[in-house]
C-alpha cells in the first residue's frame, strides 16, 4: 500500500510512501511529512488519520491540521453532538457560509459553520495541539426530478488548528475531495491501479510512483488539451507529442 501527498493548489503529487506489512497510514503519515516543506500549508486527511500525534507533527512543522471526527474519536465526536445539536446549527452567533451546486440530476446544498472552542470544551486543546476551531458541514442532497421528497441530510465534523473562516473552511474541504477526483479516480478508473498484479519487491511502489509522475505531467501539459486517458494515448501513439510532454515543453 503506498500513501501519497498531493498539492491541491497544483494538482501534484508531492510525496509518496510504501506502508509497511505490519504497518498503516496512521505510522506512515509522520514518516511522510518528514519529507515535506508544510510551514503555513493546511493538511487534511481522511477520518482515520485524525489522531493527536499527527496533529503535533504538523504542528512542529509549522503547518495547521483539518481533520474530519467520526468514531475513531469518540469523545471528541460526542462532543460535537451534544455542541451542536439541530437547532444550534442556526445560531447566528457562529460564522456560516452556504454553497448551492447542481450536477448530473442532483442538487446539495452546503452550510458550513465555524466557532471558537468554547469554554466547555477547552479541555481537547490540551489534547490536541494548536486547536482553534470547531468546524461542522450539514449537506442536503436531493434529486432535482423528486422535489416532493425530503432532501438527504448528514452532517460532518472537523478540527482546526487554523484561524479559518466559514468560507475558508468550505474551500478546505471541498479541496480535500477534489483528491478523490484529481487523484484516486484517475489512478483506479484511468489507469486502472486496482487491477494491477504488480507485487514482487518494491515493483508495486516504483509504478505507483512512476504513475503519479505520469499525471503530474500530463495534467499540467498544456499543447494539448483534452482529458488524461486521451492523452495518454497520444502519447502512446504520437512520438512527438510524447517528447514535447518528457521534455516539459507544454507546461505552463
Amino acid at each position: 500500500h503506498v500513501i501519497s501527498a498531493f498539492s491541491t493548489m497544483h494538482s501534484l503529487v508531492i510525496g509518496q510512501l510504501r506502508t509497511d506489512e505490519k504497518s498503516n497510514e496512521i505510522t506512515a503519515i509522520p514518516e511522510l511529512l518528514n519529507m515535506l516543506d508544510i510551514k503555513g500549508k493546511i493538511i487534511t486527511t481522511d477520518a482515520m488519520c485524525c489522531q493527536k500525534d499527527i496533529a503535533e507533527k504538523i504542528q512542529k512543522q509549522g503547518g495547521d491540521y483539518l481533520f474530519a471526527v467520526k468514531g475513531n474519536q469518540g469523545r471528541l465526536n460526542k462532543a460535537f453532538e451534544e455542541k451542536f445539536p439541530l437547532k444550534e446549527l442556526n445560531n447566528p452567533e457562529h460564522d456560516s457560509f452556504a454553497i448551492s451546486e447542481k450536477s448530473h440530476g442532483r442538487e446539495e446544498i452546503r452550510l458550513h459553520i465555524v466557532c471558537d472552542v468554547p469554554d466547555e470544551l477547552i479541555d481537547f486543546t490540551f489534547e490536541w495541539k494548536g486547536l482553534k476551531k470547531l468546524c461542522v458541514v450539514v449537506s442536503f442532497r436531493s434529486i432535482i426530478a423528486e422535489q416532493k421528497k425530503e432532501p438527504e441530510m448528514t452532517v460532518r465534523y472537523y478540527i482546526s488548528s487554523a484561524d479559518l473562516t466559514a468560507e475558508k473552511f468550505a474551500t478546505a474541504i471541498r479541496n480535500h475531495w477534489h483528491v478523490e477526483n484529481k487523484l484516486h479516480w484517475r489512478l483506479d478508473v484511468v489507469m486502472n491501479e486496482d487491477d494491477c498484479k504488480i507485487r514482487r519487491g518494491n515493483a508495486a511502489e516504483l509504478f505507483s510512483g512512476l504513475r503519479h509522475i505520469a499525471i503530474n505531467i500530463l495534467t499540467n501539459d498544456k499543447v494539448f488539451k483534452a482529458g488524461l486517458r486521451c492523452k495518454m494515448r497520444k502519447a502512446a501513439m504520437d512520438r512527438n507529442y510524447l517528447a514535447s510532454v518528457l521534455a516539459g515543453s507544454g507546461l505552463s
